[in-house]
């Protein structure tokens, strides 16, 4: 054995290590995502989830969900390195009780009608494209007063928690809660663009907790006919807190895109992770291989989700319609810290 060999072998009975050995994983010269680029196609993940449904309640798993798992993940609950994402299924009748915790969470509606979701004591019925929000730390239950099976896409913080040893969880007593409020009532008293004069009360969550999806796609197609289309992302609009201007959630960004009909995009990185979700139309997302070569095409039609890495470089490519394409990522984490950047 030689010097460097004992030398070591003493540091490590003392819980010492050389930093020297490890430097360069430490402190890379550019992020090194764990995670991979990866689709799932809707009209196949949808019949285990429906299968699901006749196997076990909605109550007795509490929150009947098939995880969206990232091979670059596996086992571990992840869609991307910082992110979570699952499609639940509720059935009529069927209630999933009401509980809270301190990670953050999104519905994003794909398929059904007559869900409803209700928060800290306000409901809120889903549409097919509704973006909605569970704050931290808010008590939420799901129910279901329609005739079809309802699905949805959650997205959730839980690695960033879990990573943080944050995280909360708390029952509520009864399966459902108590509603205070009128449905409505928050897209209402937020969602028109005005606040009480004297309203000096900025939320680290957006108060409007229901964003429908027939204002978004309205404001859209408003958009698309006299805003510059940024030549990597299309129209991108992102949903904001109306009482401070922020991103909706705190830890999570929310975007909507307009990608216009055979639009060519360029080639765009970010250090953020996403998650895609075609509403309208069918998009190719290329990622960029050795050289600038299109390493991998995905085709992505409705209800298709997509993990995109962060700093994996890709362009989108518009199909033969207009598309619209929801999305979530890490970046007013990232933006909060100081770390966010992109490269054109």
């Amino acid at each position: 054995m030689n010097d460097m060999n004992v030398y070591y072998k003493a540091l490590d009975q003392q819980h010492l290590a050389p930093l020297w050995v490890v430097l360069k994983g430490l402190v890379p010269s550019e992020p090194k995502s764990k995670a991979v680029p990866f689709q799932w196609h809707f009209d196949e993940v949808r019949r285990p989830l429906l299968e699901a449904g006749e196997l076990i309640t909605a109550e007795e798993a509490e929150r009947r969900v098939l995880v969206l798992e990232n091979p670059g993940w596996a086992g571990k609950s992840q869609i991307t390195d910082t992110l979570y994402a699952g499609l639940q299924l509720i059935l009529p009748g069927e209630v999933a009780p009401a509980h809270r915790h301190t990670q953050s969470a999104l519905r994003f509606v794909l398929e059904g009608a007559g869900g409803y979701t209700a928060v800290d004591g306000e409901r809120t019925t889903m549409h097919p494209g509704d973006f909605i929000i569970t704050p931290s730390w808010t008590f939420h239950d799901h129910g279901h007063d329609g005739t079809d099976p309802v699905i949805w896409m959650d997205g959730l913080d839980v690695p960033l928690v879990s990573f943080l040893k944050a995280g909360f969880r708390e029952e509520n007593e009864s399966a459902s809660q108590t509603i205070a409020r009128p449905e409505g009532d928050a897209l209402a008293r937020y969602g028109s663009g005005l606040l009480p004069i004297r309203n000096s009360r900025k939320t680290h969550t957006s108060p409007v907790f229901n964003y429908p999806y027939d204002r978004t796609r309205e404001a859209l197609g408003q958009m698309v006919r006299f805003e510059d289309i940024d030549p990597h992302r299309g129209l991108c609009l992102r949903y904001v807190n109306p009482t401070s201007g922020d991103w909706a959630i705190p830890t999570l960004g929310t975007t909507m895109q307009l990608i216009p009909a055979n639009w060519q995009g360029k080639t765009y990185q970010s250090t953020d992770s996403g998650v895609l979700v075609v509403i309208e139309g069918e998009i190719v997302i290329e990622m960029t291989g050795a050289d600038g070569a299109a390493a991998e095409r995905f085709t992505l039609k409705p209800r298709d989700v997509f993990a995109l890495p962060g700093w994996a470089s890709h362009r989108i490519v518009g199909g033969a319609s207009d598309s619209v394409v929801f999305a979530f990522n890490d970046r007013p984490v990232q933006e909060k810290l100081g770390l966010w950047r992109e490269k054109l």
